[in-house]
């Protein structure tokens, strides 16, 4: 059964099998039933609409992690308007970036940003009094004004100057606004190997196939209970946590960070989670996480980044639960899984998901024997429409037959089993997040007495890959100064977690720098 818009879709479901149940149980504060989430997001879709919010029209939010963060985004769908979360670890100077490039009509932003972020809305106005069309598509709505900054608090605060200001006098009930399969339900910014972030736009039809695979695939039931300890403003935690629960009718106990303290106490409460590797890894080196803590779970996903083999045999050994990995990217929501019933494999990534293919394929985009060695490309219902104004970049990424080139280097079994091997363009995965080291070395190369640098990953053990810079720079330059020329330019986790100062980069003949030979030389450097 399809739905124009993907909030009908999940609200439908939603409000069928979760009854009289919680939907958002967050600690400290009255839950959200299923039963209300209609009511508040009406009113929010109203406040939207007040505020001049028009389908197609963008909607910023750098907030943290809380129901009215939920309700925020499921308001922006039933409106037809186009999501764009942010991560709360963005600088004002990554912030000016995003909002010249989507020119969002609504910034929503927490209470301690709001003279900051006014500031810098105020400075991008004066500097584009017509401010350039945000697309070209008849979906994504051009405009010219000024962009309006506004606070989340909570849902029932109606404090001057908040986005739930007067909420609960709004009279009249906006209509859920019916949108196309192509129109964009949210874009997510996804950085690039050239240091300029992409805005990858995933339409109403790619939300819900994808969704409808996993529900399928992990067998999700209305008595499931989703421990949900991740972000808010990423692929899994919005799209492949929230949609799941919500299908199901299931209760969501929504942790406002990942906290080892804080898991293992919800854990026997709950049914099914989904983080990643990090999760598992601190959750085993705490000796209070027991088989009896997860007596009554029957899922555990992992996902965003490689998980270890090591880390797949000790949670087993410990809990009796072998963790389902899956893979998935920011351009086409989640594309193979390890099976519920079945094999899961350690070090692979399973199967397409039902709907989904996936080959792997040579420089030229041909098709590569079983165990050989390429890029890993897919094509499905559940990949992106293209990048936010970078027709060309789309049209890179694409085969000429359709085929979405997602850049991971992989290998396939015969009986269709994916494991990614590597990844191209020197991606790194640092803790579940994505960090692309040229948009790093040009942060660093910007800095007074900077010559050059190189950014690599190393393993760490925690965070699976620490972000490593190796820079030459002038004599008085010292590690500790490079670190603090970053603390304002870049998140914390793009920041290097070390930084060592050489006095030549190693290059090949073709005078291309050799990441490779960084790679081994300090492979180890996080090792004690």
């Amino acid at each position: 059964m399809y739905f124009d818009n993907i909030y009908l879709y999940l609200s439908y479901h939603a409000t069928e099998r979760g009854g009289d149940k919680p939907f958002l149980a967050t600690p400290g504060r009255p839950p959200l039933m299923f039963k209300d989430i209609r009511g508040e997001v009406w009113r929010m879709h109203a406040r939207l609409t007040l505020f001049g919010v028009l389908p197609g029209e963008r909607v910023m939010a750098q907030v943290e992690k809380s129901a009215e963060a939920v309700v925020l985004y499921l308001a922006c769908l039933a409106a037809g308007a186009i999501y764009i979360p942010l991560n709360t670890a963005y600088t004002a100077r990554e912030l000016e970036y995003f909002i010249k490039d989507a020119m969002p009509r609504l910034f929503v932003c927490r209470p301690q940003d709001e003279k900051k972020l006014r500031e810098l809305v105020k400075s991008i106005d004066e500097t584009h009094t017509a401010l350039r069309p945000g697309s070209r598509g008849e979906d994504e709505r051009d405009y010219r004004g000024g962009i309006t900054p506004m606070v989340c608090r909570s849902l029932g605060d109606r404090g001057d100057g908040t986005l739930f200001e007067h909420t609960y006098g709004i009279d009249y009930m906006p209509s859920t606004v019916n949108r196309t399969p192509h129109h964009a339900a949210a874009i997510l910014y996804t950085s690039g190997t050239t240091g300029r972030p992409k805005g990858a736009m995933l339409t109403h039809a790619n939300l819900q196939s994808n969704v409808d695979a996993l529900h399928e695939c992990w067998q999700w039931k209305s008595a499931d209970v989703l421990l949900h300890a991740l972000p808010l403003f990423h692929v899994h935690g919005l799209f492949v946590a929230l949609h799941c629960a919500m299908l199901g009718g299931s209760t969501v106990h929504l942790l406002p960070k990942f906290d080892v303290a804080a898991v293992i106490e919800a854990l026997p409460q709950s049914t099914v989670m989904m983080g990643v590797p990090t999760f598992y890894t601190r959750l085993l080196a705490d000796e209070k996480f027991t088989k009896d803590t997860c007596a009554d779970m029957r899922l555990f996903v992992a996902g965003s980044a490689p998980l270890r083999e090591e880390t797949h045999r000790l949670f087993e050994q410990r809990t009796g639960h072998r963790i389902l990995e899956r893979y998935g990217m920011t351009e086409a929501g989640m594309i193979t899984s390890n099976p519920y019933h079945g094999e899961r494999v350690a070090g692979t990534v399973g199967y397409a998901l039902p709907g989904v293919e996936v080959r792997v394929a040579d420089d030229e985009n041909k098709p590569k024997a079983a165990g050989e060695v390429g890029v890993l490309q897919t094509r499905g219902p559940n990949v992106f429409k293209g990048y936010w104004q970078m027709e060309e970049k789309t049209t890179a990424d694409f085969t000429a037959d359709g085929w979405f080139i997602t850049g991971d280097i992989a290998t396939m079994d015969d009986d269709g089993r994916v494991s990614i091997v590597g990844r191209a363009k020197d991606l790194i995965i640092s803790g579940g997040y994505n960090v692309y080291p040229k948009e790093i070395e040009l942060a660093i190369d910007a800095l007074r007495g900077v010559k050059e640098s190189a950014v690599i990953g190393a393993p760490h053990g925690d965070f699976g890959e620490g972000v490593v810079a190796v820079v030459v720079a002038a004599d008085d330059m010292t590690a500790a100064d490079i670190t603090r020329g970053l603390t304002a330019k870049l998140a914390r986790f793009k920041q290097p977690k070390k930084v060592f100062l050489v006095d030549d980069l190693p290059r090949n003949a073709m005078g291309k720098v050799q990441k490779a030979v960084l790679r081994e030389t300090y492979k180890d450097c996080f090792a004690d």
